[in-house]
């Protein structure tokens, strides 16, 4: 990837990334929802302590340099499995043709999401090969490359 950058300073540019986290619902009272009369004697009324709901989302999001191409929430209680990422595919390809026209008539742009074994199933790798999508590949997993993890698993850590 660094040599691509040296040699092509666009390059960058062209790159279209593809990644989900999972997200609780808050469901926080506006200032006005929360006020009270009260006498000005009277003690200050307690407020409760905001609590994170048992509501909790998966957003798929497509960016780029310019910002987000495309980005949509799971339907509730939806697993991120094989079949559900081909079909969530479908819909960042028609936005890169919509808002990104440059990249998509000249053809150079190339998609790059995670190694998960959802993303790097057979099924979405014929898929994309079908819909002639380039695919920046991710290298191989390695542990000071690794990104934060997300809430959507909890991992067990050793400490």
């Amino acid at each position: 990837m660094l040599d691509s950058t040296y040699s092509d300073p666009d390059f960058l540019n062209t790159i279209i990334t593809g990644d989900e986290s999972c997200f609780y619902g808050y469901d926080p009272e506006t200032k006005s929802q929360s006020s009270q009369w009260k006498h000005s004697s009277s003690p200050r009324p307690k407020k409760a302590r905001q609590v994170r709901s048992n509501v909790k989302v998966m957003l798929t999001a497509f960016f780029d340099s310019r910002g987000v191409v495309n980005h949509e929430y799971a339907p509730q209680g939806q697993t991120s499995n094989k079949e559900y990422y081909r079909d969530v595919l479908r819909r960042p390809r028609d936005a890169v043709r919509l808002k990104r026209q440059d990249l998509w008539t000249s053809g150079n742009w190339r998609l790059h999401h995670d190694n998960a074994p959802t993303h790097s199933s057979q099924l979405i790798q014929t898929f994309l090969a079908n819909k002639q999508t380039p695919v920046l590949r991710q290298a191989p997993y390695s542990p000071d490359m690794a990104p934060a993890t997300s809430g959507c698993s909890k991992l067990s850590r050793g400490h």
